[in-house]
């Protein structure tokens, strides 16, 4: 009787280490040899902030690290792209504000669902945006433009995606103001500020990485900004709420995901690294140099944050009556 109650405390140890070692194998190996940085929007900030984090992260993780752009339908086709990918770290997606939170409101049939089928990994940054002109439009301020735009109906203004932040704002604003205005959506803010500057289209909501190279040499023109707080590098432009737009407020922000399953391993692994080069003072200086707050979290606050913008946007996109026609 004593042998075999010995024999069953010997078993059972045994077979939790071989369970132990079987699901220890089942992971797939992380690093992998190569993993893709997915950016939804050609050129612009995305694609920025994903080209100073890659050769870190290669460094990082001793594994090959790639920029992989793949723009289109507002950041929905590089979004599903890592949606369906595989759950072993190899993509990361760059994540923005239209295929995260407001796509799923926009779109009939998206075909991914952004709280289901992701893990947060952390917040990277945050900004303001800015009204942006033409130089060619006879405006110098919000009153000026609305009374531009009601002169003028029709008027042709840029996004760099469907249902982005440059996009639901503009919208936001004009729905406020009551004004009749064109969209124009590009597939980037690469394209969108080639045909601004050009005079193509009139206007845009863009943010200041995007918008303040073409101010000095008076190629754009800015009117006003989306955040609570000027923006630092000009304390001379008014905010969209001085402006005399009550609570009127847009912030765009890009984060880190991977897709849902990914082992909780892999997350933990990722956010130490991202949060670390997200405060690697080259890298900190360049974005603050383009007016972003790094702002990294954990998983779970960026998370809630994610499930509050839908929300939000969700609420500015039925009531503005925006489509993604």
């Amino acid at each position: 009787m004593n042998t075999l109650s010995s024999s069953k405390i010997l078993v059972v140890p045994l077979l939790v280490a071989l369970f132990a070692s079987f699901a220890a194998r089942s992971q797939p190996a992380f690093p992998p040899r190569q993993i893709n940085v997915v950016v939804p929007m050609a050129g612009g900030t995305a694609d920025v902030l994903g080209r100073l984090v890659a050769p870190k992260l290669a460094q990082a993780l001793s594994t090959t690290v790639i920029v992989d752009s793949r723009p289109g339908v507002g950041g929905n086709i590089a979004t599903d792209h890592v949606a369906k990918g595989p759950q072993d770290g190899s993509l990361l997606l760059v994540g923005v504000n239209a295929p995260l939170v407001v796509n799923n409101t926009l779109f009939k049939n998206l075909p991914y669902d952004p709280v289901r089928d992701f893990s947060p990994v952390t917040m990277g940054v945050s900004t303001s945006q800015y009204l942006v002109v033409h130089p060619s439009l006879p405006v110098r301020s919000v009153e000026d433009f609305v009374a531009y735009v009601k002169a003028n109906p029709g008027l042709p203004y840029a996004s760099v995606g469907t249902g982005g932040a440059s996009h639901l704002t503009m919208e936001m604003f004009r729905a406020s103001a009551g004004l009749q205005m064109t969209h124009v959506p590009y597939r980037g803010a690469g394209p969108a500020l080639t045909d601004l500057v050009a005079g193509n289209v009139k206007a845009a909501f863009l943010v200041p990485g995007n918008a303040l190279p073409y101010v000095p040499s008076g190629r754009l023109r800015l009117i006003a900004s989306s955040g609570r707080q000027r923006v630092a590098a000009t304390p001379d432009v008014p905010t969209m709420i001085e402006s005399g737009f009550k609570d009127f407020e847009a912030i765009a922000w890009i984060g880190f995901l991977v897709r849902s399953g990914t082992s909780p391993d892999v997350v933990r692994r990722y956010h130490a690294e991202l949060t670390r080069i997200l405060q690697m003072p080259d890298v900190k200086a360049k974005l603050e140099e383009m007016q972003f707050e790094v702002a990294p979290s954990t998983p779970q606050a960026f998370g809630a944050f994610m499930k509050e913008e839908i929300a939000r946007w969700g609420a500015v996109v039925k009531a503005t009556g925006v489509t993604a026609d």
